[in-house]
């Protein structure tokens, strides 16, 4: 009985080349007489788990040409090369703990904390956070977060007053929950107190004006925790709910006026007060409307072709200073009033230009910021520009008195000069009468000596010392001297010799 042949298995880890890579054929049909294989003892089966070392695709029609032996089954087609199996998916890992968590703010029942993402996210991303909190003293943490919360922000409310909290936040990915970061000391549900400081602005350091009739609403800012107690008065007295509305919230104070009144002016201070502490600001309100007219305009003086006018201020000022007045006239015949002068600052005026034969009324306005009064005060008399000659009369001036006792200006100098060499002493004076001018010489009067020249025009006096000699030096004066008084002034001269050139040299 021939051996049974032994199956052809493909090398496990070798791969045929595409280009002769062929489907695998069917196994042939048994034939009648199949001729037995004499090689098939000698090859052995290879031993299980190891492949043959001549399975190769050179191979495969040998074993194709082979036909089964007679009664023994057909041999199978080779199994699919198997795939290698995928790697498991890498384990999901949360990510590290968040960072900087403190408390931004506090009040008595609630408090807003604050963090930084986790430094470390992974490939997980971040889905959000959870915020814990418990009671000092306990470890029953319970998250106050129903979702999970996106920001890095969190206001946990609706707690009690006076309560110690412990607070850490935890975040949350497809990995699980990171490490949880806790504030370092628990946190005391209360409002921190802070001191109240009113935030007047700018423009109301100054006074503020507004008009009668006008709305009044300045919003003053302030900041202090809790709120602070808000109190208004009005030159040191209560307000007048009447009059003046007060609205306040937690950072700002508002003062409404609906249609103000003069009455309303003065000073307004406001105060604000938090648990002992406690800040003022005030504010000078203003309330101006168009002033009166002047109490009275009349008529000075008329003379050729001008009217002087002189009026009194009004008794009514508008709660505010006049500005100016504005001078109209009007002929008698026409009865049409033109004005001359506008913005004028002073109480008397002078009109000018006015037509000879015309008879001439005068009114004048008084002026504010808010405008010009509305009626005027117009003068009880006529000023009648005249036909006839005009007579002047000039107006008689006092002389003046110009009587001054002697002054030197400009003073003597000392003087040095040499023999034989004529020198000038000058000076200036100045009285009237014209002073009398004597020199002298160590206090003796020169007079008419003709070695000497006195010169004295517009008030400059000279002193001429013609051709010195060695006893012409000495101490000279010039004295001025009139009805109303005299000077004197001094200065010395040297006279020196002239220099003798040395006879050794040549």
């Amino acid at each position: 009985m021939p051996s049974k042949p032994a199956p052809i298995k493909k090398a496990a880890k070798k791969e045929p080349e595409k280009k002769e890579e062929t489907a695998p054929e069917p196994a042939p049909e048994p034939a009648a007489e199949p001729a037995p294989v004499e090689e098939a003892p000698a090859e052995a089966a290879p031993a299980e788990g190891e492949a043959p070392a001549e399975a190769t695709e050179g191979a495969a029609p040998a074993a194709e040409s082979e036909a089964p032996a007679d009664g023994e089954a057909p041999a199978e087609a080779p199994a699919p090369e198997p795939k290698p199996p995928t790697p498991p998916p890498p384990p999901k890992e949360p990510t590290s703990a968040p960072v900087d968590l403190f408390v931004e703010d506090k009040n008595d029942n609630s408090v807003t904390i604050i963090w930084s993402q986790p430094e470390t996210i992974g490939d997980s991303g971040l889905d959000g956070y959870v915020i814990e909190v418990c009671k000092d003293g306990t470890e029953d943490w319970k998250a106050v977060n129903e979702d999970l919360q996106k920001s890095s922000r969190y206001v946990i409310k609706n707690q009690t007053t006076g309560d110690r909290l412990k607070i850490r936040v935890v975040a949350v990915n497809e990995g699980g929950r990171s490490p949880p970061v806790t504030l370092p000391e628990p946190v005391l549900v209360k409002e921190v107190a802070d001191r109240p400081k009113v935030r007047l602005p700018r423009f109301l350091r100054q006074r503020y004006v507004a008009q009668v009739g006008e709305k009044v609403n300045l919003t003053v800012p302030f900041t202090g925790k809790p709120k602070p107690e808000v109190s208004w008065t009005k030159n040191g007295a209560a307000l007048d709910p009447k009059r003046v509305n007060i609205r306040s919230t937690d950072r700002d104070s508002i003062l409404f006026i609906r249609a103000a009144e003069r009455d309303d002016s003065g000073v307004y201070e406001m105060c604000l007060k938090v648990e002992g502490f406690e800040d003022k600001a005030s504010l000078t309100l203003q309330i101006v409307e168009l002033p009166g007219p002047p109490a009275s305009v009349k008529i000075v003086d008329t003379w050729g072709f001008n009217v002087a006018l002189e009026w009194t201020a009004p008794k009514d000022n508008g709660n505010t200073e006049i500005t100016g007045y504005t001078i109209q006239k009007a002929d008698k015949k026409t009865g049409d009033w033109f004005t001359v002068l506008e913005h004028y600052h002073r109480l008397n005026a002078t009109i000018s230009d006015l037509i000879m034969g015309n008879t001439y009324k005068f009114r004048v306005f008084s002026e504010n910021k808010c405008g010009m009064s509305e009626s005027a005060a117009v003068s009880k008399e006529e000023a009648k520009i005249l036909k006839t000659g005009i007579d002047y009369k000039p107006p008689d001036y006092k002389e003046h008195d110009f009587t001054e006792a002697p002054k030197f200006t400009t003073s003597l100098s000392d003087r040095a000069t040499t023999v034989g060499y004529s020198t000038k002493l000058l000076c200036s004076v100045r009285g009237f009468p014209k002073p009398k001018i004597e020199w002298m010489k160590n206090q003796m009067i020169i007079g008419d000596d003709p070695k000497f020249r006195q010169i004295c025009v517009q008030g400059i006096c000279s002193l001429e010392i013609r051709k010195p000699g060695n006893f012409d030096g000495g101490v000279y004066s010039c004295r001025a001297k009139n009805d109303h008084g005299e000077a004197i002034i001094s200065c010395k001269l040297d006279v020196k010799q002239p220099a003798v050139p040395d006879a050794d040299k040549k």
